[in-house]
């Protein structure tokens, strides 16, 4: 499954372009504001991002810049309305890859994300370590000396998390969102169940992590050796 982040405010575009991508296995994280798209890209694991530039508290050229200036290289889409050439340029030069301008067809828009996942992204290709375990998420398998346990996508996406976050506190609704969307219900004791299934596989292979539960708040991944 790959999983994108969409920053526009038109809600009912964001509904078509989210069931556009659906049928590919794309799944669309859509926010309309820049500060709620920085605080979800800081937490869960995006293959690309698509971008509109007129929202509510900015233009989402600052998002992508900021991002560029950070160091992260995720594979961006500018979709605008604005489509004079220096309009482009600007997003080129932000750090875009690619540009469309609205209006669209569908078909091109799901064209050009599908390119961007195409692209080769260091930080795609990275396997989280922590302590003893590490991710494989190509395979979808977490490691612990000779042993694996394959994982399913939500056990996936929220040990990804929690490995990139080692010994940080994570909020449980960033790990619902990075389980099942922003967009999903979630049940109350959905993810409770993922932690618990991830908890039988660490014990299957024999790693010292743990995942702590720090009430109140959400949980983390500890390495106790780390601790002494």
């Amino acid at each position: 499954m790959n999983r994108i982040l969409l920053l526009e405010d038109h809600k009912r575009l964001a509904l078509l372009i989210s069931k556009g991508l659906a049928p590919t296995g794309i799944v669309v994280d859509s926010f309309e504001r820049i500060d709620h798209a920085w605080q979800a890209l800081q937490h869960l694991p995006y293959q690309a991002m698509v971008l509109d530039r007129g929202v509510p508290d900015g233009d989402g050229l600052n998002l992508l810049q900021r991002l560029r200036d950070a160091g992260n290289n995720i594979p961006c889409l500018v979709l605008t309305a604005r489509n004079a050439l220096h309009d482009r340029v600007n997003g080129l030069e932000a750090g875009a890859d690619d540009y469309l301008s609205k209006p669209f067809a569908m078909e091109e828009m799901v064209a050009r994300v599908k390119a961007l996942l195409r692209r080769p992204v260091e930080r795609q290709s990275l396997e989280p370590v922590c302590g003893d375990l590490v991710l494989q998420p190509a395979s979808n398998q977490i490691c612990c000396a000779d042993k694996s346990q394959l994982l399913s996508q939500a056990e996936l996406q929220v040990l990804f998390v929690l490995m990139r976050k080692s010994g940080e506190t994570v909020r449980h609704n960033l790990l619902e969102a990075a389980a099942w969307g922003f967009s999903e219900a979630v049940t109350p004791n959905a993810l409770d169940v993922v932690l618990h299934r991830i908890r039988k596989k660490l014990a299957a292979i024999g790693s010292h992590c743990q995942i702590v539960n720090v009430r109140g708040v959400g949980y983390a991944l500890i390495d106790p050796k780390m601790l002494k």
